[in-house]
């Protein structure tokens, strides 16, 4: 399967998994400190940024477990076994799952989906994002000015980022097209809707969820406490959805207490 990625760094292996409609790019505020320490290879997951979408089998359905099958399958291909792994919403239910398949060394994640306790939560998050999809089709000069204006920035990306004034303009254009291109959007939001995370990890886990995460709301992080009682739990205070541009110093942080190299 081919996969578009970064990769920086020496050191024990470290995958990062961003979010639904995003792009390895979204971890680009901590690959640096993150491969002051690690072998870093971050992702684009199958059906986005550049990667090739999943070869679905006839019958077939993109599931969270179909996903995490193709990611560990690439693991040969980057000469790496199980690796620590660090995710973002969807990003963050796969490394759960690769971690509780014993597929990873530890698991950190922020806003990981997976822990809805109602259908409406399930239905706000996956309605909210096929909005902010619809919104990408706006002609391009819209968008490149949308991105470009910090007032319009605040409102356009105020739904996933704590701090969206933040984003580099041209960085914030390039995520509205890769949300817009994801082909694997429609198909895994369906099955987003029936999904839900159990079990434990069995490795060092960290669940870190923002204060002002609007997609995923915080009940969700009181579910993960109880489904996830082995973890360790952390508040990101200001922070959106997408926490790497709000705090990217608490994030790599927290990463790398949770695979054992902080040194504070």
């Amino acid at each position: 399967m081919d996969l578009s990625y970064a990769r920086r760094g020496a050191g024990e292996p470290l995958l990062l998994l961003h979010g639904i409609g995003h792009r390895w790019q979204a971890w680009e505020p901590v690959l640096d400190r993150l491969a002051e320490h690690h072998d870093v290879i971050a992702i684009d997951l199958p059906g986005f940024g550049k990667s090739a979408p999943v070869k679905l089998a006839p019958g077939e359905r993109q599931t969270i477990d179909v996903a995490m099958a193709r990611i560990a399958e690439s693991f040969t291909g980057f000469g790496i076994e199980r690796p620590h792994v660090a995710g973002n919403s969807l990003g963050g239910a796969l490394a759960l799952e690769l971690a509780k398949h014993n597929l990873a060394a530890s698991a950190t994640v922020f806003s990981p989906a997976g822990f809805w306790t109602t259908r409406r939560e399930t239905a706000w998050a996956v309605g909210n994002l096929s909005l902010t999809r619809v919104s990408t089709f706006a002609p391009r000069p819209v968008l490149r000015f949308v991105a470009g204006h910090p007032a319009a920035r605040a409102v356009a990306f105020g739904m996933v980022f704590g701090k969206p004034r933040r984003l580099d303009p041209a960085a914030a254009y390039e995520d509205t097209l890769a949300l817009r291109h994801g082909t694997a959007f429609r198909p895994v939001a369906r099955e987003a809707k029936h999904y839900r995370y159990a079990g434990e990890t069995g490795v060092p886990t960290t669940v870190a969820w923002g204060t002002k995460d609007r997609i995923l709301v915080r009940r969700q992080f009181e579910q993960a406490k109880r489904v996830l009682p082995g973890a360790r739990f952390e508040d990101l205070p200001g922070c959106g959805h997408v926490p790497m541009s709000d705090d990217p110093e608490t994030v790599a942080r927290l990463i790398l207490e949770t695979t054992g190299v902080w040194s504070g």
